[in-house]
Order: structure tokens, then sequence, then C-alpha cells
């Protein structure tokens, strides 16, 4: 039988939170409860209700940090290598690092949206994966934004076929090295086109 720990316990917050990406790697956002949580805390039902007020509010918190992640491991390659496509491939690593925070964030019907802490989260991601639009030019016509977009959602598909067992065995076993390999279709004349200006 779970004992009920002190309702105040370290960071109680934060320990609900891993306890929820737990339980979403096991069996996916939509199967997550307040409830189960708190036992799987040992914890009182009220606890988690405390700090997140309902479900909603639970995977408002798990995306709010998942962007939050995203923008450091992102941000972290960029200042690294200054690549566009290991920034593409820090994303497919937080991905498959980070299922829970992935199959949560681009999903909005899911959260609340419009969550200061979504917003502010989810604009220093864009900022990373977005911001360099004006520093690239896309070889076809300088669409700089087209650009980043693309490669985005290149790198997005990949991550998604991958976490859903969609692409062939013979695409390898490790889809941080198949970024590498298929990014530099739309990266490789983005940085050369940048690397030119300097």
């Amino acid at each position: 039988m779970v004992t009920a720990k002190p309702y105040h316990h370290g960071n109680l917050r934060q320990e609900l939170l891993q306890a929820a990406v737990a339980a979403i790697e096991e069996a996916g956002p939509t199967a997550v409860s307040l409830r189960e949580l708190a036992r799987r805390v040992g914890v009182t039902h009220a606890a988690p209700t405390h700090h997140f007020g309902d479900k909603t509010g639970l995977l408002t918190a798990v995306a709010a940090e998942g962007f939050r992640l995203l923008a450091e491991e992102t941000t972290e390659a960029w200042t690294r290598t200054e690549s566009f496509l290991e920034v593409g491939v820090a994303y497919v690593r937080f991905a498959i690092e980070h299922r829970a925070h992935f199959e949560v964030m681009f999903r909005p019907e899911l959260y609340r949206a419009d969550d200061s802490d979504i917003a502010a989260a989810r604009d220093a991601a864009s900022t990373v994966l977005l911001g360099s639009a004006s520093e690239v030019t896309d070889a076809t016509g300088g669409d700089g934004a087209g650009a980043v977009v693309a490669a985005w959602a290149l790198m997005h598909g990949l991550a998604t076929l991958w976490l859903n067992g969609n692409l062939p065995p013979e695409m390898g076993a490790d889809p941080v090295e198949l970024a590498r390999r298929i990014g530099p279709y739309l990266f490789q004349a983005s940085e050369g086109t940048r690397r030119g200006r300097k």
C-alpha cells in the first residue's frame, strides 16, 4: 500500500511533472490522469490539482517545459557550431530523448496554447528555429523564412516518422545519424549561401 507523503516535500511540482512525463512515455498524453499521477508520486489527489488545476493545466506545464528544453538544446547546438544542420540534428535528438514532451508540444488541442508560460517558452524555441531566417537565403529564390521552415519540417517529419516506427529498417538504427544524412538536401544550400555573404 502506498503511503501518502507529506503535502510539501522537496520540489513536488517538478516531481509531479517528471511522473507525468514517465506516464506519457508509457501510454501517451491522453491516458494521463491527475489521480494516477498522485498515486505514482505517493501524494493525495489534491496535490496535483493544487499545482496544475486539471489535466489540461498539467499538459500545459509539460509542453512549456518541452519548449524550454528544446530552446536550450538548439541554442547550444547553434552556439557551438553555427550550423543549421546541427540545429536540425539537435531537434531530432531532442524529439528522441524527450519523446513525452515532443508528443505534447505540437498538439495544442491538449493544452492552453495561450498560457503565458507556453508563449514565452515557444517564443524562445522559435527564436532559434526561425529567428535565423534573415541569415539564410534559399538557393531557389531568396526566401530565407521558407528555407528555414522547410528544414524544420524535414527534421520534424523525420522525428515523427522515427517515433511512430514508420521508417523502413534499411534506414538504420540511429535517427541522429539519419538526420545528418538527409539534412544536407536542404541545409547545405542555405549554409553555403550564408558563408558566401560573410
